[in-house]
């Protein structure tokens, strides 16, 4: 057995001179130590010796399959050492040439706008307050004073859920906000939140979207008046626009407020002298205002003879259209890093 085993080991190391691949390893080892190979063979022929030979052979036998093995894998690691050598010399990095500019990352114009609406709001003394998106008939439109059939309704065009038609829907304003604060308010004191948040309509063109940001205003208190709104309408317009803006008010009509006003600033880009953007009237519309109607205060449980309220909405997507003079309001959702990253150096203009 042992003239056997040496005859095993020479030829082994005559067939490995020839071995240059990893498949040549997995035929070598398939020829020696497979389930057919030739030391397996000879385990497989114990059964032909006396059984006090076994012992002895089967140790020769464990020798001889210890020695191939060590032979194989030794070859087996040259081969593999080889191909890494070989792959780290072709994907070599030249280390001094000049690296590639990573982009960096920028805030959204619509994240900007909304921050600095907040951060304003906050500095006055006003809560940030969100309500959901998915919304009740009844928050939307009922505790706002547009009871079914109203129709105002129409106007919004609004995303109902499908079989749910007269209970839930997307909302279509974020004045929802301004009820669920309302009712929240247990004791019926003052007031004094902002309301930012996604509204859904159906619209869709250059300067309409399907799914927009708006952010609403509500204060109440006793002694509240008109010239609250507009002190307050004109500190959030020069912040955001400018220090030289102007606010007019239009009378107009809102189901929830009385009185109702459309409210217009000096146009930014020509400072109220009169140019195409503003149809040359000098003002461009942004938001609708007013005092809190009686009603709706009464439906969420306030005394409209001891308060008295104002709020106001205006889109964030318009308002970020017109500080950075952004054309159409779909480019806004586009993802395009070329438009997004514009907005550092235009905030520090």
């Amino acid at each position: 057995m042992k003239e056997k085993g040496l005859e095993i080991k020479n030829q082994l190391l005559e067939d490995i001179k020839s071995v240059n691949t990893l498949q040549d390893i997995v035929e070598l080892k398939s020829k020696y130590i497979g389930k057919t190979g030739v030391v397996t063979g000879l385990m497989k022929n114990m059964k032909d010796y006396a059984p006090e030979e076994r012992k002895e052979i089967g140790q020769i036998v464990n020798v001889i399959k210890t020695e191939v093995n060590d032979i194989i894998s030794t070859k087996e690691k040259e081969i593999n050492e080889a191909i890494l050598n070989e792959k780290l010399n072709k994907e070599k990095i030249d280390i001094t040439l000049p690296s590639k500019k990573i982009k960096r990352g920028s805030l959204h114009p619509m994240t900007r706008i909304t921050e600095e609406f907040e951060d304003l709001f906050v500095s006055m003394g006003y809560t940030v307050f969100e309500g959901p998106e998915l919304e009740s008939d009844e928050n939307c439109f009922q505790k706002l004073n547009l009871p079914k059939g109203h129709p105002a309704r129409d106007a919004q065009d609004t995303f109902y859920l499908k079989d749910e038609v007269e209970n839930f829907l997307l909302r279509s304003q974020t004045s929802t906000a301004q009820v669920r604060a309302m009712e929240a308010n247990v004791d019926k004191g003052p007031i004094r939140i902002v309301c930012p948040g996604k509204v859904y309509r159906r619209d869709e063109d250059a300067t309409h979207s399907h799914q927009f940001m708006q952010i609403e205003g509500l204060v109440i208190d006793k002694n509240i008046s008109m010239a609250d709104l507009k002190g307050t309408l004109e500190v959030m317009m020069k912040k955001v626009l400018g220090e030289k803006t102007q606010v007019r008010f239009r009378p107009s009509y809102f189901p929830f407020t009385e009185p109702s006003v459309e409210v217009d600033v000096t146009c930014f880009k020509c400072g109220g002298k009169g140019c195409a953007l503003c149809k040359q009237t000098g003002w461009i519309e942004v938001l609708g205002a007013g005092m809190v109607h009686p009603d709706v205060l009464t439906m969420s449980g306030y005394d409209p003879k001891v308060y008295q309220g104002f709020a106001f909405g205006t889109g964030l997507d318009r308002m970020a259209m017109f500080k950075y003079n952004i054309p159409d309001i779909r480019t806004i959702y586009g993802n395009d890093i070329r438009f997004i990253e514009q907005f550092d150096r235009k905030d520090e203009d």
